[in-house]
């Protein structure tokens, strides 16, 4: 099977890593990638957003599946266009990736389905915003409706920050904090099956403690041991299946990777939002984990087939990854500085610990940042403390100047 992937972050390097030792994947191509994803797929340029521009590299490859990561192409149409030239592609219509792309959107859909979510309202204009920030006091949850890249949420327990951030949207919804730790849990549907993965938990907040501005993600890891071992099955049962069953109901059905970020509060599960891609940087760690050959899945799901597959299955082992990110991230990251280190990483810790690239570019010889988040650093081992002490013995080893990197990671979950 060929296999272009649409895209260039973390995600991405490890989609790419995992198409890679499939056997089944013959020729691996990716558009536009990276510093780090040019190790294993052959990178073609590309503009992301355009649905055509990726439909023709996509037939001119030779193409036989199609994997679009980010969640800007796919509300943009671009699994439409692919589809359109007859090419099985993973990933959802755009009208269906609304479900990310419009918090009011999946909101709705989550009524329709009697998914249980926070208590909200969208707000269009100052006396709106001001109404719902009352009515549920602090800690304020403010949620810009459109995509913004993994920054466009912000609790905080200061309403004047809180109604600053939801004066510059030009929809906004807030609505009722929810306590309880958060769990990411993916599910891979073809709009009728649903085939939930391993559940991870990553880490928004840029400093240690969970202190400083919300990020895209500084770290994750896989398994939760203080999860309750039926959790997998009840979201199953009360968010994925029926929000799957209800975009269909609705004409709109789909395909592709469900995300459904919850909060396991003292009420039971809630949803705190969906997305309609692999989330980054939980996907570092549930890949990592995942013995089932990757194509052959994404394949199912683009094609309708996937009740004709076999359960998945998955390693014992642990998975914990660090994102070493630039300079001044979340604000106005500084990109283009080297990177050092990548080759002692490659050299002394692989294959249990190992670099996914986000941010990265080639500057002639030299790999520089490009980006906020610069790198995830992987590491697996036969528990949380193993794939810790890894992880973070490889991030010790890259020298990026100026970076930052969250030394807590999967800690607390590791000491259970």
């Amino acid at each position: 099977m060929k296999v272009l992937v649409i895209g260039g972050g973390a995600r991405e390097h490890a989609l790419c890593r995992s198409l890679s030792l499939d056997p089944d994947v013959t020729a691996l191509y990716c558009a536009p990638g990276n510093a780090g994803i040019a190790e294993v797929a052959e990178l073609h340029p590309v503009d992301a957003l355009d649905g055509d521009a990726v439909a023709r590299l996509a037939a001119d490859l030779g193409a036989e599946l199609v994997v679009v990561g980010p969640e800007a192409p796919l509300v943009a149409g671009v699994a439409d266009a692919v589809r359109a030239v007859g090419i099985p592609c993973f990933g959802p219509s755009g009208e269906a990736a609304q479900l990310e792309g419009s918090k009011a959107f999946a909101k709705d859909v989550m009524a329709g389905a009697g998914v249980p979510t926070a208590r909200s309202y969208v707000c269009t204009t100052p006396a709106e915003i001001d109404a719902a920030l009352d009515a549920f006091g602090a800690p304020y949850v403010v949620k810009d409706d459109g995509l913004a890249a993994g920054k466009g949420v912000v609790v905080t327990d200061d309403v004047e920050t809180a109604r600053a951030h939801a004066l510059g949207c030009d929809r906004v919804v807030i609505e009722e904090f929810l306590d309880g730790p958060e769990v990411s849990l993916f599910a891979i549907t073809d709009g009728t099956t649903v085939l939930p993965l391993q559940p991870a938990q990553d880490f928004k907040r840029a400093l240690d403690g969970d202190e400083g501005p919300n990020t895209g993600g500084m770290g994750a890891y896989s398994p939760l041991p203080w999860a309750d071992p039926k959790l997998v099955d009840e979201v199953l049962r009360s968010v994925l299946q029926p929000t799957v069953d209800e975009l269909r109901r609705r004409g709109t059905p789909f395909s592709g990777l469900l995300y459904a970020g919850l909060a396991i509060t003292s009420r039971g599960v809630r949803v705190i939002e969906f997305n309609a891609r692999f989330g980054d940087p939980e996907t570092q760690v549930v890949l990592a984990r995942l013995k089932t050959p990757l194509a052959g899945v994404l394949l199912g799901s683009a094609n309708g087939t996937l009740d004709e597959l076999p359960p998945l299955k998955w390693r014992d082992d642990a998975a914990v990854t660090v994102v070493v990110a630039s300079c001044n991230y979340p604000a106005t990251p500084r990109t283009g500085d080297p990177i050092e280190g990548l080759d002692d990483v490659a050299a002394q810790d692989a294959p249990d610990a190992y670099v996914l690239h986000a941010g990265t570019r080639r500057d002639g010889d030299t790999i520089v940042s490009a980006g906020g988040r610069v790198l995830s650093v992987t590491a697996t081992g036969k528990d949380l403390a193993a794939a810790r002490e890894r992880a973070y013995t490889a991030v010790a080893r890259i020298r990026l100047d100026g970076s930052q990197f969250r030394t807590d990671i999967a800690e607390k979950a590791a000491e259970a």
